[in-house]
């Protein structure tokens, strides 16, 4: 396996991504759109998900595909951003036919940045502007770090960020991963500038720093946030066929990625979910070997990407932690 062409999630064909954020709020949004409706769902194994039409997603539910998947900032105010595509994509024609009526079908997440040191004192909710804005700058090509639904986010150890990877497979299908990471946990191991995800890095992609030879793993992890101020939401894709119950089966595995890059992970004060989008423009050739494989990259995928969103995070005035480029220049 390789990382693809941009090593982000676009690398899988027909799939955009747009963010946007405002630098006031400290926050943002981000949205994964392709032009026709692709096969989604989710699985949530943090203690506190902030989530919008997420049980739609379920493999015994009526409607199979989304029109788009959103990640936000701004915990359940966020979750206005679908607001703000859906309406978005409704005036394109896009949607769910019910009669004579288009309903698009966007469900998304949310991360707690409320307590980051923007301006929250909003007089009308502004995410179902940033929702409109980051469909509108949806393209293959996105910005990395500070940026987006992670561009107030913040770890148990560095400043946060949205964090992208791909993969492509002997068999020629491709996996990506787009990921906010705000999470309670580290994503380094103590002090030290290695990452936890460092055995999967590919080329020097997060600063080729490797494991750490002489860490105690084992130590435990200082709490650096306050109670609640957390989640790490992802996204992974796949140009595969695959039903919804198999796209559930991708997300599950997903989070083994969550779990090498981020220690601990899946606490009970974070939201921690993984949604899996299948655009279906490859079919399986052998389904039971090909599921195994994209299982284990699509974990690889998100401990890479959740590296590099941190790896990538830029200094703003008034940020409440270091970046980890400040800490390990």
């Amino acid at each position: 396996m390789q990382p693809g062409q941009r090593n982000l999630i676009t690398d899988v064909e027909g799939l955009r991504v747009g963010n946007s954020h405002s630098e006031a709020l400290r926050s943002g949004s981000t949205v994964l759109t392709a032009d026709r409706p692709f096969t989604a769902a989710v699985h949530i194994m943090g203690g506190a998900p902030g989530t919008r039409e997420t049980d739609l997603l379920a493999p015994d539910k009526l409607v199979q595909e989304v029109d788009a998947l959103v990640l936000s900032g701004g915990s359940a105010f966020g979750l206005d951003a679908c607001s703000g595509v859906a309406d978005s994509l409704r005036a394109q024609g896009r949607g769910y036919t019910v009669g004579d009526q288009r309903v698009p079908i966007v469900p998304g997440a949310i991360l707690f940045d409320l307590l980051n040191g923007g301006d929250k004192a909003w007089p009308r909710n502004p995410y179902y502007s940033l929702g409109e804005a980051a469909l509108a700058n949806a393209t293959a090509d996105f910005q990395l770090g500070t940026a987006g639904a992670g561009f107030g986010a913040m770890t148990g150890s560095h400043k946060g960020g949205l964090g992208s990877a791909s993969l492509v497979l002997p068999s020629g299908l491709t996996v990506g991963a787009l990921v906010a990471v705000n999470a309670l946990g580290s994503v380094t191991v103590g002090d030290t500038a290695h990452f936890w995800a460092a055995p999967w890095e590919y080329g020097g992609e997060f600063g080729g720093r490797g494991p750490c030879a002489t860490c105690a793993p084992t130590a435990a992890p200082r709490l650096r946030k306050r109670m609640g101020e957390a989640t790490t939401i992802a996204i992974i894709a796949t140009d595969a066929r695959l039903t919804q119950a198999q796209c559930q089966r991708l997300a599950t595995a997903a989070h083994d990625g969550m779990a090498r890059a981020i220690v601990p992970s899946h606490t009970p004060l974070d939201g921690d979910l993984v949604f899996a989008a299948a655009t279906g423009a490859k079919p399986l050739q052998d389904p039971l070997t090909e599921t195994f494989h994209l299982g284990h990259a699509a974990a690889t995928c998100l401990a890479r990407a959740i590296a590099r969103a941190i790896y990538h995070a830029k200094s703003l005035p008034g940020d409440l932690q270091p970046t980890w480029s400040q800490l390990h220049p």
